[in-house]
């Protein structure tokens, strides 16, 4: 019984030969190729993975938000995008009156000798021993006193999330308070830097317009106020721009 199954094409022999005896092979027929995109195709269009990643992502800011700045208040879908310091040179006024008393203390004790001699002081009260105690007490205190003014100083931050701004401050060693304000609320945001000094060491303020009430919120000697104005206006205008809260 004869099969009816058709012989395959044998496409390793030459089916005929060209005029100058080299072999003719027959091929098999091409067909269109067709791009197929599967499931691996990366970012092709939205999907719930994809939100899920969004979601696993705030989680991680979150958590290294906290990690970073354990004392600042924010919420469970909430991370820190910027920070924003006050320029160390706005400690320059305190920190030279400082260095300058500790200075002519330190005159005093060396030059004792000649101070006592010119107030014609005898006995006991010629010799430095006499004041060593009273500047070394006088030193401390001024020391004391020009690192808590650093540190008051230095701890008045301002924080941008992507919900608030956050403020955190120092008004003593051991006296702080936090501000909160939603970026809901903020109008404008800008910048200003007053006289060569400033634009030399670029620092100035930060003034934020809170809306409904026209306050100006200000946050004096910050660094680099132009960078994160322009941080603040972005996180604030995409933030309004996706809140349900706003037309």
């Amino acid at each position: 019984m004869e099969s009816d199954q058709q012989p395959q094409p044998d496409y390793d022999h030459p089916v005929a030969y060209d005029a100058d005896g080299k072999p003719l092979y027959s091929h098999p027929p091409e067909y269109d190729k067709v791009n197929i995109k599967t499931d691996d195709t990366p970012y092709e269009q939205p999907t719930p993975s994809s939100k899920v990643t969004d979601a696993n992502e705030i989680r991680r800011r979150h958590k290294q938000s906290r990690m970073q700045y354990p004392t600042v208040s924010i919420g469970s879908d909430e991370y820190i995008v910027a920070v924003v310091y006050r320029h160390p040179i706005g400690m320059f006024g305190p920190l030279s009156i400082g260095v300058f008393l500790i200075t002519m203390a330190l005159v005093l004790l060396f030059n004792y000798d000649l101070v006592a001699n010119s107030l014609r002081l005898t006995g006991v009260m010629a010799s430095p021993v006499v004041i060593l105690v009273p500047v070394l007490l006088f030193i401390g205190a001024v020391t004391i006193g020009m690192y808590v003014i650093y540190h008051v100083y230095m701890n008045n931050i301002l924080y941008l999330t992507n919900n608030n701004i956050v403020q955190q401050i120092k008004t003593a060693l051991f006296s702080e308070r936090e501000q909160i304000v939603g970026l809901a609320n903020i109008e404008d945001v800008s910048y200003s830097q007053n006289g060569i000094i400033q634009q030399i060491f670029d620092y100035g303020s930060i003034q934020l317009t809170i809306e409904g009430y026209g306050a100006v919120y200000k946050f004096e000697n910050a660094a680099n106020p132009r960078k994160y104005m322009v941080i603040f206006d972005e996180t604030i205008e995409n933030f309004q721009n996706h809140s349900p809260h706003r037309k």
